[in-house]
């Protein structure tokens, strides 16, 4: 029985992220159904302390004088990031399709998921020190309130988190 796998990210998938997400699950080619949230909006002083606990200072006072630039991605950027990354799964032999998660709210586009046959949930996101280590991350959450396997990775890193 073929899986069903739910990919929720924030950006794009690389070739090097596709390849990942495919090689866990290697040689049981499951089928992807990508989400990417648009809308929204990153609170200013969480994104100042990731880069500050990730040493990037530059960035650190970027955002913090470019409050504009903490919208989240908008409806057609959003459908681009979808569109890559479902051209990047293909491109692998494998099934996918996707979708942008409006109004942003990415935790009850998971839980929608989970209840059309979802068997698993893997979360790719950058590094965000603030959520990860408080435990208010997408994955974090998504574990507490759904009942599959969620895995947390790092876009364009071998990190899991």
């Amino acid at each position: 029985m073929a899986q069903h796998l739910v990919v929720l990210t924030e950006r794009a998938l690389t070739a090097a992220d596709a390849e990942r997400l495919v090689a866990l699950h290697d040689p049981e080619s499951p089928s992807f159904r990508v989400l990417v949230p648009a809308g929204g909006r990153r609170n200013v002083l969480v994104d100042v302390l990731d880069h500050l606990s990730l040493l990037q200072f530059r960035e650190a006072a970027e955002a913090v004088g470019e409050r504009d630039a903490h919208v989240e991605e908008t409806t057609s950027q959003a459908q681009g990031d979808v569109d890559a990354s479902v051209a990047q799964l293909r491109a692998l032999a494998v099934e996918a399709a996707g979708e942008v998660v409006d109004g942003g709210d990415p935790i009850g586009a998971l839980t929608k998921a989970v209840q059309e046959g979802a068997d698993e949930v893997v979360v790719v996101t950058s590094p965000h020190a603030v959520e990860d280590t408080l435990h208010r991350d997408w994955a974090s959450v998504a574990r507490e309130r759904l009942g599959v396997p969620v895995l947390h990775v790092y876009a364009d890193s071998s990190w899991v988190g």
